[in-house]
């Protein structure tokens, strides 16, 4: 049988990764975060992190908050590819970050569970994937 992509991990990859993704998504975050679209859009729960590492719709965005969190996502994949640690590729270090941002949610955020179904964080963890760390 073959095994996936994320299968083929390497645990150091990911503990490396985990290290320091905390990090490198630290600068797009908190810039985001100063933008009140970004906040309006995020408590309205139109959009919410994803195990992927970055901003995903929950509802029909409109052409504002497309536009925006596209530009999110695109500062996002530049810090993941910039920051990758060596041995670790990408989409390794996007899906760490991802676990870490979904673990820092607050409650009535919005996130995406391992299933693709969107959640309203409660004051419960989250529900996130077996392999984060």
């Amino acid at each position: 049988m073959m095994k996936t992509r994320m299968q083929q991990w390497k645990p150091a990859g990911l503990a490396l990764a985990a290290i320091a993704a905390t990090t490198v998504i630290a600068v797009p975050s908190a810039m985001a975060q100063r933008d009140p679209a970004y906040e309006a859009a995020r408590s309205a729960g139109q959009i919410g992190e994803q195990p992927d590492g970055y901003l995903g719709f929950v509802t029909s965005p409109t052409p504002a908050v497309r536009d925006m969190v596209t530009d999110i996502n695109i500062k996002r994949k530049a810090a993941y590819t910039s920051g990758a640690p060596q041995g670790s590729t990408v989409e390794q270090f996007a899906f760490v970050t991802g676990c870490n941002l979904i673990a820092k949610t607050k409650p009535g955020e919005k996130y995406r569970s391992p299933d693709g179904s969107w959640h309203t964080r409660d004051g419960s963890p989250p529900i996130r994937d077996s392999r984060c760390p």
